[in-house]
């Protein structure tokens, strides 16, 4: 059960990230750190108890890929548009 307790650092890590990181690029990653911890725990009690957690986290993966390609397009886009990346100044966005 050693890969909950790594699971469960890696997920603490992101949120940890999300929460007091102030640019995009920081939180998307730490979001990221959180996917990957829950397919840690996926694959790890497939391979504890025999379920098909593999396929859970190969659906995860693809998911993940998709929200990099969607969220690296948004940061570009607001970069580009503000010349920041800072969580605290796309509050002013809103139209």
């Amino acid at each position: 059960m050693s890969f909950l307790l790594a699971s469960a650092l890696l997920f603490a890590l992101g949120v940890y990230g999300v929460l007091t990181r102030r640019t995009a690029i920081l939180v998307f990653l730490s979001i990221e750190l959180m996917l990957n911890a829950a397919n840690l725990s996926l694959v790890g009690f497939a391979r504890a108890y025999g379920l098909e957690g593999q396929v859970a986290a190969l659906m995860v993966i693809a998911i993940a890929a998709a929200e990099v390609a969607v969220g690296l397009g948004l940061i570009v886009a607001i970069f580009r548009h503000r010349e920041s990346t800072a969580v605290d100044d796309l509050s002013e966005l809103r139209g």
